[in-house]
């Protein structure tokens, strides 16, 4: 069998969900405490610490660990770590909590009961210090500054322990996937090296390209999908979901890649959350992370290979996972296929750019899309689900004019 890569920090995976009579013991205990709302994001960083997929992390940090980590990549025992994991309050709340007591924690969507927390530490981040360190702006028209100055001002940290996985499990069936099952996968299959291609969108020639580059160096791909929340205007992912099963079951080769869902929150830090998005495939067990054009950014906020850059300027131990940099791919009409800056001579009027924003743009326009820009199976797929936001748009215009 083989020697599969360590997780982050430790040499074993770090779980934190409960199970069988703990559960219960513990649900029955969390039902009489003080209960703490949780956002969407802070959820799913719970629900991520409960399946391991945050190994070493015990719980939400404190004010140690979270200025370590939004000033140099540490906490405060040392311990990489590129983005902090927090959960905020309100003052009020704040003030019924005592050092060294239990929480129960609570989906603020759904109100399902997901944990409990036993409280270490409360204290107000400079939360501006925090964007600026972690998305370099505190522009809030940045979906994820925007998120974090409306976090409440308090944060609470501590150990956790995990009841839930909320209804990931359920609505991505045969999809989401713990890090100890696609090791388990990845062991069963004998890859020893394996490269996570990250995705928020539906594949497009681009993705595509990018999956096969790894597949030819590697034992196989892991085609890793976030199945959290996602800004306004990206394309749902069950819709994604659906997209990209058309396109690897006709243009892939069987057993060489393997599909999986993680249940995270874009945070849109460009870089850092490069660098988070390593750590985590680590302890999913990847050996590489394919690293193209403005991984994990927004906007004009970053350059687009400043993703490429921040994992020279970590330490080299940092993290066990390699970056598997990739140049600006395209497809050339000169070279009649997929191309990168580095393997493509020819000029930028044969070359057709490729991202996910813009083929979005695109089919929300409705402008035509070339088959050397997406696959058509993956086109059928995407523009019914444009031509259905168009139709619940002319009902409720229709709706308004009959003045319903």
């Amino acid at each position: 069998m083989p020697a599969l890569i360590a997780p982050h920090g430790a040499k074993n995976l770090k779980s934190l969900l409960l199970s069988g009579p703990k559960l219960e013991a513990a649900r029955k205990k969390a039902e009489k405490m003080p209960q703490l709302r949780m956002t969407s994001r802070e959820t799913c960083d719970l629900i991520m610490m409960g399946i391991g997929a945050f190994t070493p992390l015990d719980g939400f940090m404190g004010k140690r660990d979270w200025k370590g980590v939004c000033a140099n990549y540490k906490m405060a025992d040392g311990l990489f770590w590129p983005i902090p994991i927090t959960l905020s309050v309100s003052r009020e709340k704040a003030k019924g909590l005592r050092k060294n007591s239990e929480a129960a924690l609570v989906d603020d969507e759904t109100g399902e009961l997901m944990g409990s927390i036993h409280i270490k530490d409360m204290y107000e981040p400079d939360l501006e210090y925090e964007c600026k360190m972690v998305f370099r702006t505190i522009d809030k028209a940045h979906p994820g500054v925007a998120n974090v100055m409306a976090q409440k001002p308090v944060n609470v940290g501590g150990p956790v322990k995990v009841f839930s996985e909320g209804g990931f499990p359920e609505n991505f069936k045969g999809l989401y996937m713990r890090p100890e099952e696609s090791r388990r996968i990845f062991m069963e299959k004998g890859w020893e090296t394996v490269a996570a291609l990250q995705l928020r969108n539906p594949m497009h020639r681009s993705h595509e390209y990018l999956a096969k580059i790894a597949i030819e160096i590697c034992d196989g791909v892991f085609i890793h999908q976030l199945v959290g929340k996602l800004k306004e205007g990206d394309i749902p992912a069950p819709v994604r979901v659906k997209a990209i099963n058309a396109l690897t079951e006709k243009y892939f080769v069987p057993n060489t890649y393997l599909m999986g869902g993680y249940p995270l929150d874009m945070r849109y830090a460009g870089p850092r959350e490069a660098l988070l998005h390593a750590l985590f495939r680590q302890n999913f067990g990847c050996t590489h992370l394919i690293i193209g054009r403005d991984h994990a950014g927004v906007g004009e906020y970053y350059g687009p290979f400043d993703a490429h850059k921040i994992f020279d300027e970590i330490p080299k131990n940092a993290l066990l996972i390699q970056p598997l940099k990739i140049d600006w791919t395209f497809f050339c009409r000169k070279c009649d296929g997929m191309a990168s800056m580095r393997t493509c001579p020819h000029g930028k009027d044969d070359r057709i750019l490729l991202s996910g924003t813009k083929l979005r743009k695109m089919l929300s326009d409705g402008e035509p899309v070339s088959a050397e820009f997406s696959r058509p199976e993956v086109l059928t797929i995407l523009k019914e689900y444009y031509d259905s936001l168009e139709h619940k748009v002319e009902v409720k215009l229709h709706k308004y004019s009959e003045g319903e």
